[in-house]
Protein backbone atom coordinates (compact mmCIF):
# COMPACT_ATOMS: atom_id res chain seq x y z
CA UNK A 1 0.00 0.00 0.00
CA UNK A 2 1.54 3.54 -0.94
CA UNK A 3 -0.31 6.23 0.67
CA UNK A 4 2.46 8.97 -0.59
CA UNK A 5 -0.75 10.53 -2.18
CA UNK A 6 -1.97 11.48 1.30
CA UNK A 7 1.52 12.95 2.91
CA UNK A 8 1.98 16.36 3.40
CA UNK A 9 5.36 17.41 3.91
CA UNK A 10 6.96 20.40 5.52
CA UNK A 11 10.42 21.35 5.57
CA UNK A 12 13.30 22.57 8.15
CA UNK A 13 17.25 23.32 7.95
CA UNK A 14 18.80 20.36 9.29
CA UNK A 15 21.67 19.17 11.18
CA UNK A 16 24.06 16.82 10.03
CA UNK A 17 26.26 16.35 6.82
CA UNK A 18 26.74 19.02 4.24
CA UNK A 19 29.10 21.47 5.23
CA UNK A 20 27.83 25.31 4.79
CA UNK A 21 24.95 23.94 3.05
CA UNK A 22 23.33 23.09 6.05
CA UNK A 23 22.97 26.51 7.24
CA UNK A 24 21.33 27.64 4.00
CA UNK A 25 19.29 24.89 2.78
CA UNK A 26 16.31 23.36 4.12
CA UNK A 27 17.01 19.54 3.30
CA UNK A 28 15.15 18.58 6.37
CA UNK A 29 11.72 16.80 5.60
CA UNK A 30 8.83 16.15 7.97
CA UNK A 31 5.68 13.98 6.66
CA UNK A 32 2.40 14.18 8.08
CA UNK A 33 0.05 11.57 7.36
CA UNK A 34 -3.82 12.32 8.71
CA UNK A 35 -5.07 8.71 9.82
CA UNK A 36 -8.84 9.38 10.20
CA UNK A 37 -9.19 11.15 7.23
CA UNK A 38 -7.61 8.94 4.78
CA UNK A 39 -9.38 7.19 1.99
CA UNK A 40 -6.96 4.00 1.56
CA UNK A 41 -7.49 2.22 4.93
CA UNK A 42 -11.09 1.08 6.17
CA UNK A 43 -11.93 2.29 9.55
CA UNK A 44 -11.21 -1.19 10.97
CA UNK A 45 -7.63 -0.39 9.80
CA UNK A 46 -7.65 3.21 11.19
CA UNK A 47 -8.18 1.64 14.55
CA UNK A 48 -5.18 -0.99 14.59
CA UNK A 49 -2.96 1.71 13.68
CA UNK A 50 -4.15 4.15 15.96
CA UNK A 51 -3.16 1.31 18.50
CA UNK A 52 0.04 0.32 17.27
CA UNK A 53 1.16 3.19 16.12
CA UNK A 54 0.31 5.49 18.74
CA UNK A 55 3.74 6.62 20.16
CA UNK A 56 4.25 8.13 16.50
CA UNK A 57 1.01 9.97 16.45
CA UNK A 58 0.94 13.61 17.65
CA UNK A 59 -2.17 15.52 19.56
CA UNK A 60 -3.72 16.53 16.35
CA UNK A 61 -3.79 12.56 15.23
CA UNK A 62 -1.30 12.83 12.33
CA UNK A 63 1.23 10.18 11.91
CA UNK A 64 4.73 12.06 12.17
CA UNK A 65 7.71 10.58 10.55
CA UNK A 66 11.27 12.86 9.95
CA UNK A 67 14.43 12.30 8.18
CA UNK A 68 17.18 14.33 7.90
CA UNK A 69 19.84 11.85 7.37
CA UNK A 70 20.23 12.60 3.25
CA UNK A 71 21.79 15.56 1.92
CA UNK A 72 18.84 16.59 -0.49
CA UNK A 73 15.34 17.22 0.44
CA UNK A 74 14.62 14.85 -2.04
CA UNK A 75 16.18 11.73 -0.40
CA UNK A 76 14.95 12.89 3.05
CA UNK A 77 11.19 12.76 0.95
CA UNK A 78 12.18 9.65 0.02
CA UNK A 79 12.68 8.21 2.82
CA UNK A 80 9.92 9.90 5.10
CA UNK A 81 7.59 8.18 2.37
CA UNK A 82 9.20 4.62 2.98
CA UNK A 83 9.14 5.04 6.84
CA UNK A 84 5.59 5.71 6.74
CA UNK A 85 4.70 3.21 4.63
CA UNK A 86 6.74 0.42 6.61
CA UNK A 87 4.84 2.03 10.09
CA UNK A 88 1.83 0.98 8.44
CA UNK A 89 2.38 -1.84 6.83
CA UNK A 90 3.98 -3.46 9.88
CA UNK A 91 1.06 -1.97 12.00
CA UNK A 92 -1.53 -3.75 9.96
CA UNK A 93 -0.68 -7.31 10.31
CA UNK A 94 -2.29 -9.46 12.35
CA UNK A 95 -0.69 -11.81 14.34
CA UNK A 96 -2.33 -15.71 14.38
CA UNK A 97 -3.72 -16.73 17.75
CA UNK A 98 -1.59 -19.22 19.11
CA UNK A 99 -3.12 -22.95 19.44
CA UNK A 100 -2.44 -24.21 22.69
CA UNK A 101 -1.67 -27.88 22.70
CA UNK A 102 -1.19 -30.97 24.60
CA UNK A 103 1.80 -33.52 24.93
CA UNK A 104 1.57 -36.33 23.21
CA UNK A 105 1.39 -40.13 24.10
CA UNK A 106 5.33 -39.77 23.02
CA UNK A 107 6.14 -36.87 25.09
CA UNK A 108 4.53 -38.23 28.57
CA UNK A 109 6.01 -41.92 27.88
CA UNK A 110 9.91 -40.04 27.21
CA UNK A 111 9.73 -37.55 30.44
CA UNK A 112 7.93 -40.97 32.39
CA UNK A 113 11.11 -43.01 31.14
CA UNK A 114 13.92 -39.81 32.09
CA UNK A 115 11.91 -39.50 35.47
CA UNK A 116 12.64 -43.36 36.39
CA UNK A 117 16.28 -42.74 34.38
CA UNK A 118 16.65 -40.51 37.24
CA UNK A 119 15.50 -42.11 39.94
CA UNK A 120 17.58 -45.35 39.24
CA UNK A 121 20.58 -43.09 39.12
CA UNK A 122 19.88 -41.55 42.49
CA UNK A 123 18.77 -44.75 44.16
CA UNK A 124 22.80 -46.19 43.01
CA UNK A 125 24.31 -43.31 44.73
CA UNK A 126 22.75 -44.60 48.61
CA UNK A 127 24.80 -46.66 50.92
CA UNK A 128 24.35 -50.26 50.70
CA UNK A 129 22.26 -51.32 53.59
CA UNK A 130 23.28 -54.65 55.29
Amino acid sequence: MDISTEIWFKTARSGGKGGQNVNKVETMVEGYWDISMSDLVSEQQKILIKEKLANKINADGYLFVKSQTERSQLGNKQEVIRKINAFVEKALIVPKKRKPTKPGKAAKEKRINTKKKTGELKESRKKVQR
